[in-house]
């Protein structure tokens, strides 16, 4: 396991992102990283769930890799559709339920920067910025479908690459990865300073325990898994 430096040179710099749409930050930093690690060769079949502006599908399709990306938000769609035309790299953008869109069918590598933000409503949201962040009262509920689905996702030898917060319970994640059949473990862990969202939340998170009076510091941990 190695703990990361984040400094954002691995991913392009002028993607454009529609209002709404979650713009790469220190998450998706850490999500490139363990990316580059992975041997994506020509043809590689690749899925990323909720793909937001486009940036790390875009960054494996320049491998030669075959890319499909999904997101729930069509601005979103819009922006990683837009982005792949300027980039001119192939790109199959689906709108809607990740599990539902990608049925029947399998892949050599799942990456995924999932919504993992613990939030005051146990329902997701259906609409606004909130969608790429907001995930249930533990922060685990987009986490845990991608537990449960990823064996019916991931050909014999995939690889699932997920970033969340420590916030969740990585152990977790790991033990339910376990349980669905994969080999699964924390690769990389960062702490990055609380962004607004969390901050807005300080007294709910501190009153459900989630997290200490006065902390300024939030672990990223990237999982991976494997299919064996």
């Amino acid at each position: 396991m190695s703990s990361t430096t984040l400094t954002g040179g691995m991913l392009r710099a002028d993607l454009i992102a529609l209002p709404g749409v979650y713009r790469p930050q220190g998450d998706t930093h850490l999500l490139a990283a363990a990316l580059a690690d992975e041997d994506l060769g020509p043809r590689s079949n690749v899925l990323e769930i909720g793909t937001g502006t486009g940036a790390l599908a875009l960054h494996a399709a320049r491998s030669g890799a075959v890319v499909t990306a999904v997101d729930v938000s069509w601005p979103a769609v819009v922006t990683a559709r837009i982005n792949a035309l300027r980039r001119r790299l192939p790109l199959h953008v689906l709108h809607g339920d990740f599990a539902e869109r990608t049925a029947g069918r399998r892949f050599d590598l799942v990456m995924t920067n999932p919504p993992y933000v613990p939030a005051p409503s146990a329902r997701l949201p259906s609409h606004g910025p909130q969608r790429a962040w907001d995930a249930g009262l533990d922060g685990r509920t987009v986490i845990d479908r991608v537990c449960a689905t990823a064996p019916a996702l991931l050909n014999p030898g995939g690889v699932l690459l997920m970033v969340h917060s420590g916030m969740c319970g990585p152990e977790t994640t790991v033990q339910r990865l376990a349980a669905a059949g994969l080999s699964a473990g924390v690769t990389a862990r960062v702490s990055v300073p609380w962004g607004p969202v969390l901050r807005s939340r300080r007294a709910w998170l501190e009153g459900r325990g989630l997290a200490r009076a006065a902390e300024e510091w939030e672990e990223l941990v990237v999982i991976r898994a494997q299919y064996l």
